[in-house]
């Protein structure tokens, strides 16, 4: 189901109301390179800055955009378990075909293995529609260890982890702890081609917002055995990646679409535009993937 490589859409903006069209724009382009779908309301959709009328409008222009046999996730973590599951349920009402759920935070020090179990195992056994778990210790300060990893793959509506960092051999622990269907999803782009070694079945991946074709490319190498090729395209593309995430985050990310020709456009408050120096870099970067990609076809 999660096999595939999936971009975190950016949340586009017309003065500064949801824009459903350009939304609908951008999938529309994805779509034509090989990704298994989108993941709508994930960090890079900004998705901590909208209401829920607001998260419900993304969802429904994201569905109208998708076809059939390509994958609708959305993001429903809140920080009670009872917003959770309305959010789930809410989502997958309009199409979901499936629920990104992050750790709730809020509380650290309370986050225990126990306290995750019950959120997670309560939010699936009501959710309409298969529940993700989604680790991003860099924002959130808390993490699952990988025996909660292994108690929750047991849920049937559980099916996999987004696990968001660095760390490989975390993904490697996740992908022993869990029962062999359990999907551990890439989320960071700089290691992808790592994390597929040890174990992980797919991406979903900032950088993909802007060149999918690249990140579909490598999946398709590693698949097939390509290594020296899937290990190629990991080092031309970390560089971008890195610019778009941990450099410059959602406003790097959007200045970087509108450069590839999709559409980003200005990040809401209180998150600004990049200063004219770095979306020159990003620029940069840009160009020299994509001239690489022209070479080597």
């Amino acid at each position: 189901m999660f096999d595939a490589v999936f971009p975190p859409m950016a949340t586009p903006f017309a003065d500064g109301e949801v824009d459903p069209a350009a939304i609908r724009s951008n999938i529309t382009a994805w779509l034509r390179t090989g990704i298994g779908g989108v993941v709508a309301l994930g960090s890079n959709g900004e998705a901590p800055l909208l209401d829920e009328s607001e998260s419900d409008r993304v969802v429904e222009a994201a569905r109208e955009a998708i076809p059939p046999g390509r994958l609708l996730i959305a993001g429903t973590g809140r920080e009670s378990t009872r917003a959770t599951i309305a959010a789930s349920v809410r989502a997958a009402r309009r199409g979901a075909d499936a629920v990104l759920v992050r750790t709730p935070s809020y509380y650290k020090t309370r986050m225990t293995v126990d306290a995750f179990v019950r959120h997670y195992a309560a939010v699936a056994d009501q959710s309409p529609v298969p529940v993700l778990l989604y680790n991003y210790p860099a924002v959130t300060g808390v993490s699952l260890a990988p025996e909660v990893i292994g108690r929750l793959s047991e849920h049937p509506n559980i099916a996999g982890i987004k696990e968001t960092g660095s760390d490989t051999a975390q993904v490697a622990d996740y992908v022993a702890a869990a029962r062999p269907s359990f999907a551990v999803v890439a989320g960071s782009a700089p290691t992808f081609y790592p994390a597929l070694c040890v174990g992980a079945c797919g991406g979903i991946l900032a950088v993909a917002c802007v060149v999918p074709e690249i990140c579909v490319a490598l999946l398709e190498h590693f698949r097939a055995g390509r290594h020296r090729e899937a290990r190629t395209l990991q080092q031309r593309l970390t560089p971008l990646a890195r610019l778009v995430t941990s450099t410059h985050g959602v406003p790097g990310l959007k200045a970087a679409m509108d450069l590839a020709g999709y559409v980003g456009g200005e990040p809401r408050l209180p998150l600004g535009r990049p200063p004219a120096d770095a979306i020159s870099h990003i620029r940069r970067e840009l160009t020299t993937l994509q001239s690489m990609a022209v070479v080597d076809r």
